[in-house]
C-alpha cells in the first residue's frame, strides 16, 4: 500500500511498505528518522529476527516444542504463571488513604520491600516470572513478532535449546506452601474433568428471594452513582481504590481488549482457550445483556449473585473512604471495575481477560499492566468522547499499550494502523497484524457456526469449528488465538503451535449472547448487538450468508446518542421491513424520532412502530409468519445490547 499518509506532525514520520491483499493494515513500516533523511527505521541490525525478539510477553518463559510433550511443557508454563501470580494481601491488610505502602508495612512488622503488596520476589510490582525472563530492552524500537515462514519450525528434537526449565519450575513449585499447592492442583484437576460451562451462558435472577432482594439492593446502590455514559476522563479515583485495596489488579498477569467492535466475542474466545489450557480466568466485560452478575466470570461462568454481592459489601467501605476524598464520587463503572480486580485477586486467578468499557488512556480498567494489549477493528462510535476519525479514536485506546508488551492488532483502517504502531515504537513494543503475522486462511459456513483454518503466530490450525456466526467472528477468532499464543511467548522465540485439539475443543466451546445468537425458531428470530455503523454492517452480513431468509423483519431499538442513521442505513438492504421500538432505559430514542429516521432511510410502507419492546416483537414475527410455515421469514432485533437482552428476556424467558 503505497503512498501512505504520516504517521505522526513530525518530519520524516512516515509509514510505508506494500499491503497484504484484503487487509487495511500497511505491512511492516519503515519509520525514517526524525532527521528526515529517509533512513529506515529501525536500521537492518537492529530489526528483530526468529533468535532475538524478546521472551513471552508475561514474562513467562515458553515452553520448547517437540517430542509429544505438548501437555507436560503447557502444564509447566500454567505452574510458572502460578507462581509469578504472587500471594494477594488479605482484607486485614488493606490499607487507608494516605498510608504508603512501606509505611504500611512499617506499621504491620513487615520488612520494607518495593512493588505491590499482592506480590512475592518482584522489583516493580509485576509477576515474579517476568522480571526473571523479561529481555532487556535497547531502546525504543518498533518490533514484531516474525512470520510463520520466517522461523524454522524444531522439526527435530535435537534442534530444541538446551533445557525446558521443567526442573525449575518444580524446584520453585516445591518451595511453596504444599497445602495450596495441592488445593490448586486439585481445583485445576475439576476443571479439567468439568469441561467448559453448560446451559445459557446468561445468568438469571437468583432463586433465593433473600438472594434476589440483597442483589437487587447493589444494584441500587450502584444505580446511585454516575452512569457508564457520564464520566470524567481520569484514572485518579479508581487508581485511589486500587491503593486503599492493596493492588489487587496487579495480582495476576493481564490481557487488555480495547477497540469498537467484537470486544466481547474477542474477550469470551480468550477466555475459552485459557481455560483450555487449564489456567484459571476471570474474565470483566461490559455492558451485561441480561444480569449484572455476568459482567465478571471466573472460569468461564459468571460469578454467582452471592459472590457478586459479597465482593461489593467487602470493598464498600474503601468505596466510600475513596468517594470522601475525591472532588467526584466513583462512578458505577469505577466500582465494578473495583469488584472485579478485587474478585480476580480473591478467587485467585491465572490470568484476567479485561475489556474496557470506553477509549483506553483514561478507561477505568486501564490501571492493570496488560503484558498483551489486543485492539480490535477500531471505528467510529462515542466520537463525542473519542474523537470524530479512527486516528482521533486511535489515540486514546492506545492507552492500553504497556511498556514492553505484546499488540495485537486486528485488521484497521490506515490512519487508525499509523497511531497505533507509533503507539508500539514509544513503548517499546511487539507488534503482531493481522493479515501479516497472523489471519484467517479459510472459512466456510457450517450447520450451526463455521470452520475454518487460522494462520496464528506459530503456525496454521485446521479444522476449527466455531459456533459462531459471520466473517467478523472468524477474524475475532484469528485475534483471540494470536493473542493467547503471544500470552504463552508463542512467535516471540519459536514457531510451535499450540495443542491443535485443545484449541479445536476451546473454540467449539464459544459462546457470545446477543450476537447473532438465534432464540426461537418458526420464524427464526435472531439477536445482534450491533449498536453503530460497522457492527450493523458486520451483522447483516453475517445475516445473509449464514441463514439465507427469503423475508427478513427487522425489530430496531436504538441509544439517542448513537449514529441511528447510519446503522439503519447498513441494514436497508437486508430489511423487509423495519419494526422500530424503544428498550425500557432513559438512554432509549424515542420511538416517534427513531421513526422519522426510518422513513427517510427505507419508506414509510417499510416502517413500523411499537413503542414497547414486547409489542414490537409480537409484531415483526407476525409480518414473517406472514410467509407462511415453510416461507423461510425471519426476524433480526438489533440496535443496542440493552434491547438485545430485554428481547432475550422475553422471548427466552426467565429461566
Amino acid at each position: 500500500m503505497g503512498g501512505s499518509p504520516p504517521v505522526g506532525t513530525g518530519p520524516g514520520h512516515v509509514l510505508s511498505g506494500p499491503g497484504t491483499a484484503g487487509s487495511t493494515v500497511p505491512s511492516l513500516p519503515e519509520l525514517s528518522s526524525s532527521s528526515g533523511q529517509g533512513t529506515p527505521w529501525p536500521p537492518a541490525e537492529r530489526m528483530p529476527t526468529a533468535g532475538r525478539v524478546r521472551p513471552g510477553p508475561v514474562g513467562v518463559q515458553p515452553p520448547e516444542a517437540g517430542g509429544g510433550a505438548e501437555g507436560a511443557d503447557l502444564a509447566a508454563v500454567a505452574a510458572i504463571a502460578r507462581h509469578g501470580r504472587g500471594t494477594r494481601v488479605s482484607r486485614r491488610e488493606r490499607r487507608a488513604p494516605g498510608v504508603t505502602p512501606t509505611a504500611h508495612r512499617r506499621e504491620a512488622g513487615q520488612p520494607e520491600q518495593r512493588g505491590s503488596p499482592h506480590m512475592t520476589g518482584t522489583a516493580h510490582g509485576g509477576c515474579a516470572a517476568r522480571g526473571r525472563y523479561a529481555a532487556a530492552g535497547d531502546g525504543a524500537r518498533l518490533r514484531r513478532l516474525g512470520r510463520v515462514s520466517e522461523q524454522p519450525p524444531f522439526s527435530d528434537p535435537g534442534d530444541q535449546p538446551d533445557g525446558d526449565g521443567f526442573d525449575d519450575i518444580v524446584d520453585e513449585e516445591t518451595s511453596r506452601d504444599p497445602d495450596l499447592a495441592v488445593i490448586e492442583a486439585g481445583s485445576r484437576t475439576l476443571r479439567t474433568q468439568a469441561g467448559p460451562p453448560q446451559g445459557d451462558p446468561v445468568p438469571t435472577r437468583p432463586a433465593d428471594p433473600a438472594v434476589d432482594q440483597a442483589l437487587r439492593e447493589v444494584e441500587a446502590e450502584l444505580a446511585t452513582r454516575w452512569g457508564e455514559t457520564k464520566l470524567e476522563p481520569s484514572v485518579q479515583r479508581i487508581a485511589a481504590l486500587m491503593d486503599v485495596l492493596g493492588e489487587p489488579q496487579r495480582a495476576y498477569p493481564s490481557i487488555h481488549l480495547t477497540g469498537t467492535n467484537g470486544k466481547t466475542s474477542t474477550a469470551r474466545m480468550i477466555e475459552a482457550l485459557l481455560g483450555a489450557f487449564e489456567l484459571r480466568t476471570g474474565r470483566y466485560t461490559s455492558p451485561h445483556v441480561q444480569t449484572i452478575t455476568e459482567r465478571i466470570s471466573l472460569d468461564g461462568a459468571p460469578i454467582s449473585a452471592e459472590r457478586f454481592i459479597e465482593t461489593y459489601q467487602d470493598i464498600k467501605p474503601y468505596v466510600e473512604m475513596v468517594d470522601a476524598a475525591q472532588e467526584y464520587r466513583l462512578s458505577f463503572f469505577e466500582v465494578m471495575t473495583g469488584m472485579a480486580y478485587a474478585a480476580f485477586a480473591d478467587a485467585p486467578v491465572d490470568v484476567a481477560v479485561v475489556e474496557v468499557g470506553m477509549g483506553g488512556s483514561w478507561d477505568a480498567t486501564n490501571v492493570i499492566d496488560g503484558s498483551v494489549a489486543v485492539i480490535t477493528p477500531i471505528s467510529l462510535d462515542h466520537t463525542d468522547r473519542l474523537g470524530d476519525t479512527p486516528a482521533a479514536i486511535a489515540e486514546e485506546k492506545a492507552g492500553v499499550i504497556k511498556e514492553g508488551a505484546t499488540v495485537i492488532l486486528a485488521q484497521q483502517p490506515v490512519d487508525a494502523a499509523q497511531v497505533l504502531l507509533k503507539k508500539a515504537v514509544g513503548a517499546d513494543a511487539t507488534v503482531a497484524r493481522e493479515g501479516m503475522e497472523f489471519g484467517v486462511v479459510s472459512r466456510e459456513v457450517a450447520v450451526g457456526g463455521q470452520l475454518l483454518t487460522l494462520r496464528g503466530l506459530g503456525g496454521e490450525y485446521e479444522e476449527v469449528f466455531l459456533p459462531l456466526y459471520g466473517a467478523h467472528q472468524a477474524h475475532n477468532a484469528a485475534v483471540a488465538l494470536a493473542a493467547v499464543e503471544a500470552f504463552f511467548g508463542i512467535g516471540a522465540q519459536q514457531a510451535r503451535l499450540l495443542d491443535v485439539d485443545t484449541v479445536r475443543q476451546a473454540f467449539a466451546s464459544v459462546a457470545s449472547p446477543g450476537r447473532l445468537e438465534v432464540v426461537r425458531s418458526s420464524p427464526t428470530v435472531v439477536l445482534d448487538a450491533a449498536h453503530n455503523p460497522a457492527g450493523a454492517r458486520a451483522a447483516a452480513e453475517g445475516v445473509q450468508e449464514a441463514f439465507g431468509f427469503s423475508r427478513l423483519i427487522g425489530v430496531v431499538g436504538a441509544s439517542g446518542d448513537k449514529d441511528v442513521r447510519g446503522l439503519l442505513e447498513a441494514f436497508e438492504p437486508i430489511f423487509a421491513e423495519v419494526v422500530v421500538t424503544a428498550n425500557s432505559t432513559q438512554r432509549a430514542m424515542d420511538p416517534d424520532v427513531l421513526a422519522a429516521v426510518a422513513v427517510e432511510v427505507f419508506g414509510e410502507d417499510r416502517v413500523v412502530v411499537e413503542p414497547r419492546l414486547d409489542e414490537a416483537l409480537d409484531a415483526a414475527i407476525t409480518l414473517a409468519e406472514e410467509e407462511g410455515e415453510y416461507g423461510g421469514a425471519g426476524v433480526l432485533v438489533t440496535g443496542s445490547v440493552i434491547t438485545v437482552g430485554e428481547a432475550r428476556l422475553l422471548l427466552r424467558g426467565k429461566g
